[in-house]
C-alpha cells in the first residue's frame, strides 16, 4: 500500500533549513583551495599576504611583510602559520567580522582593482584552521591608537557568525596586522610551494619587502626593489554595458534618485544628461518617471535601448598597473638574464568591465636552456600556481607562434628555451573560473589582448635574438679567417715584399675596426691562430711554393689581390684540401641562417618579527 501523498509532503517540508554559507563551504572546502594538505597551506599563507598588500597599498605605505611557518610539537603535518604587516590595521569593532564572517568585506561592491574581490577568503583559512586543529585562529591589530587589541576567533558555522574565545587589549605603538594559525597541511619546495608563490609576489609586488622563514629556520629576504607604490586605483561605476538585466532592475528599486534621467546619470560611468534623454525618448518613456515605478516592461524596453547604443569605454583610472620598467628591474633581480624586455598594454574592455595586460619576458641568465619556457601568471599583481592548463594566459602563449621570434615550439605546445614569460591581468573584476582564484577564464577579449601584447614582447625578443645571431655569425666569420692568417700574411709578403710583421699588424687593425669589439679579444685571436700555425709549421715547409713569377704577374692583379685582401672577404686562398668543403659548407649554413633570423643575505626588518607576540 502506497504512502499518503499528503503526508509525505508534510515530512519532507519539516526536513527543509536554510544551509549558511560557512556550513556549505564547511562540506565544499575543495572549493576554496583547502583540497589537498600542501595547497591548503599556501592558500592560507597567499589568502594573509593577499589582505596584508592591499591594505598597505590602499593606505599608501610600502608594505613590509613577515611570513613564518614552523611544526608544532614536531609534527609533520602540523603548523603554525604567522603572517605579519606594517599596514594601517583594523579597528576593534571589526575584527571579529573579517577573520568570523564569510562573505564580509569591503571589496566585493566597488569597481576598482584589487587583490581580494570576494570576501571569503582569509576567512575560509580561518575555517580551515578550526576544522583541521579544532583551535582558534589568533589576529592581533594595531591602528596607531597606542593599543594592540587580540582576538581568537573562530566560526559558528550554523549561523555564518564570529566566536570569539578570548579577547585581550594591551600596550604597543605603530599599526599593523599579525595572524595565527595553526592547521593540518604540508610544507614542501618547488612549484607549487610556498616558497615559490612568494617569490612569485616579489616579482610583480615590487615595491614589497617579504621575509620568509622556514620550518627550518632558513630565513630569506625578497629585498624591495623600487621605493614607490603603483598608481592607485580609483573606485569607478558600472558601465552600462557591463551589467545583467536582473541587475539593472534591482538598481531601478534600490537607486536614491528621483527621475530617470538622474538615475542613468548618477549610477553609471560614460552616461551624461544628454544620453540619458536619448535613452529615455527612444524607450518612449518620460525622463522625469520616478525609477522605482518603472515597470519589468518599460525596464526591458529601456534595457534593449542601452544594449544597442554605443557608449565611450569606461574610466581606466580604476587601474593600477605595475608598470613595464618595474617588471623589467624584477626579472633582471631574479634571473640575472642576458635580455630583459616588458610592454604594459592599454586598457582595454570586457563585459564592461576595464582591463589591462602587462607582459615581462627574460631570456638567458639562470635559466633552463633546454626545457619548455617559465610561465608566471598573475592577477591582479598575485601570482596563481595552480590549474594552469585551465587559464587564458597558458592558451594565449601556447596559440602564439615563437617560431617567429626565434624560439622552438612543437605543434599545439608551449615553446621551449632558456626563456621566463611572466602575464599580469589587471581588472576591476577578475573571472576566475572558481572560488578558488586559481585561473582566469577565456573571455575572448581577454584572449586577444594577451595575444598581442605577448606578440609585441616576442618582436623585441626576435630583434634581439637575430642581432646575436649576426653578430654570433660575423665572430665566426673572422675566426675562421684568421685560421689561415699565416698564408695570408706569407702571400702578401711574397706580392709585395712587404715586411710579414707590417702585414700581420695591418690585418689586425682591420679585423679590430670592421670586426672584433677591442684590442685585447682581436690579439687572444690572432695569438690562437699564431699557435695553431706553429704547430702545423713543419707540414707549410714541406709544402712547395707555387711557381708564381712576381715580375711576369701584372700590376693591377697585384693590386686586385691586395685589395681583396682587405676587405676580408673575396681572397681565396689555398687551404688544406681537408677543411676546405667543410669550411665551405659551414660558412654556407651560416649565410642561410642569417636570412633566416631576419625574417640573500638580509637582515629581517626592525619593524617586524614578534613585535606583538604574547608570552
Amino acid at each position: 500500500m502506497s504512502a499518503d501523498p499528503n503526508n509525505y509532503a508534510s515530512d519532507m517540508s519539516r526536513l527543509q533549513m536554510e544551509i549558511s554559507v560557512a556550513e556549505f563551504f564547511e562540506k565544499n572546502r575543495h572549493l576554496l583551495g583547502f583540497e589537498n594538505p600542501t595547497k591548503a597551506m599556501l592558500t592560507c599563507v597567499r589568502e594573509a599576504v593577499d589582505n596584508s598588500l592591499d591594505a598597505c597599498e590602499e593606505a599608501k605605505i610600502l608594505p613590509e611583510v613577515y611570513v613564518e611557518i614552523k611544526g608544532v610539537n614536531g609534527s609533520e603535518d602540523h603548523y603554525l602559520i604567522v603572517v605579519e604587516d606594517n599596514g594601517p590595521g583594523i579597528v576593534k569593532s571589526e575584527v571579529p567580522y573579517v577573520f568570523g564572517k564569510l562573505l564580509f568585506g569591503s571589496k566585493f561592491h566597488r569597481l576598482k582593482q584589487s587583490r581580494g574581490q570576494q570576501g571569503i577568503g582569509i576567512s575560509g583559512a580561518v575555517l580551515y584552521a578550526q576544522l583541521t586543529t579544532g583551535k582558534p585562529t589568533r589576529v592581533y591589530s594595531r591602528v596607531g591608537d597606542g593599543k594592540v587589541y587580540v582576538f581568537d576567533v573562530m566560526i559558528d558555522t550554523q549561523k555564518n557568525e564570529p566566536r570569539i574565545l578570548n579577547y585581550m587589549e594591551l600596550d604597543s605603538e605603530g599599526h599593523g596586522v599579525r595572524i595565527e594559525m595553526e592547521i593540518k597541511g604540508r610544507y614542501v619546495r618547488g612549484r607549487q610551494s610556498v616558497l615559490e608563490y612568494l617569490r612569485a609576489v616579489s616579482l610583480m609586488n615590487p615595491f614589497a619587502q617579504i621575509v620568509f622563514v622556514e620550518p627550518n629556520g632558513n630565513e630569506l629576504v625578497f629585498e624591495r626593489k623600487i621605493e614607490e607604490l603603483p598608481p592607485e586605483a580609483k573606485e569607478i561605476k558600472p558601465h552600462p554595458h557591463g551589467i545583467e538585466f536582473g541587475m539593472f532592475l534591482r538598481m531601478l528599486k534600490d537607486t536614491k534618485a528621483k527621475t530617470l534621467v538622474n538615475f542613468f546619470v548618477n549610477e553609471f560611468s560614460r552616461v551624461g544628461k544628454d544620453t540619458a534623454m536619448e535613452i529615455c525618448a527612444l524607450a518612449e518613456i518620460s525622463p522625469d518617471r520616478t525609477p522605482q515605478r518603472i515597470t519589468r516592461e518599460e525596464a526591458e524596453r529601456i534595457w534593449d535601448v542601452v544594449q544597442k547604443m554605443k557608449f565611450y569605454a569606461p574610466p581606466t583610472n580604476c587601474l593600477s598597473p605595475v608598470g613595464s620598467e618595474a617588471i623589467e628591474k624584477s626579472l633582471k633581480a631574479e634571473f640575472n638574464p642576458e635580455f630583459v624586455a616588458a610592454v604594459s598594454r592599454k586598457p582595454s574592455v570586457y563585459r564592461g568591465n576595464p582591463f589591462l595586460v602587462e607582459v615581462g619576458i627574460a631570456y638567458g641568465g639562470d635559466l633552463d636552456p633546454e626545457g619548455p619556457v617559465t610561465i608566471y601568471r598573475f592577477a591582479n599583481k598575485m601570482p596563481l600556481l595552480y590549474q594552469q592548463p585551465a587559464c587564458v594566459i597558458t592558451r594565449a602563449i601556447a596559440d602564439v607562434d615563437w617560431k617567429r621570434y626565434g624560439l622552438s615550439q612543437p605543434s599545439g605546445s608551449l615553446p621551449y628555451g632558456p626563456l621566463a614569460i611572466a602575464v599580469h591581468f589587471a581588472s576591476v573584476w577578475v573571472p576566475y573560473t572558481s572560488e578558488g582564484k586559481e585561473a582566469i577564464a577565456a573571455y575572448p577579449e581577454i584572449m586577444k589582448e594577451i595575444k598581442l601584447t605577448l606578440q609585441e614582447v616576442g618582436r623585441k625578443l626576435s630583434t634581439y635574438l637575430s642581432a646575436k645571431k649576426r653578430e654570433k655569425m660575423r665572430q665566426r666569420r673572422i675566426s675562421i679567417f684568421m685560421r689561415y692568417s699565416p698564408e695570408v700574411v706569407a702571400a702578401i709578403h711574397k706580392l709585395t715584399c712587404v715586411d710579414e710583421k707590417t702585414v700581420e699588424e695591418a690585418i689586425t687593425n682591420l679585423l679590430r675596426t670592421k670586426g672584433l669589439h677591442n684590442k685585447e679579444e682581436t690579439e687572444a685571436v690572432v695569438e690562437d691562430v699564431v699557435q695553431e700555425a706553429e704547430e702545423v709549421e713543419d707540414i707549410i715547409e714541406g709544402v712547395e711554393d707555387k711557381d708564381v713569377d712576381s715580375g711576369q704577374e701584372s700590376k693591377g692583379l697585384k693590386e686586385k689581390r691586395i685589395e681583396d685582401i682587405n676587405e676580408g672577404v673575396k681572397f681565396q686562398s689555398n687551404p688544406p684540401a681537408d677543411v676546405t668543403e667543410n669550411d665551405s659548407t659551414i660558412e654556407s649554413r651560416e649565410g642561410k641562417n642569417e636570412n633566416k633570423g631576419n625574417d640573500e643575505d638580509a637582515s629581517t626588518p626592525s619593524t617586524l618579527k614578534k613585535w606583538m607576540v604574547i608570552e
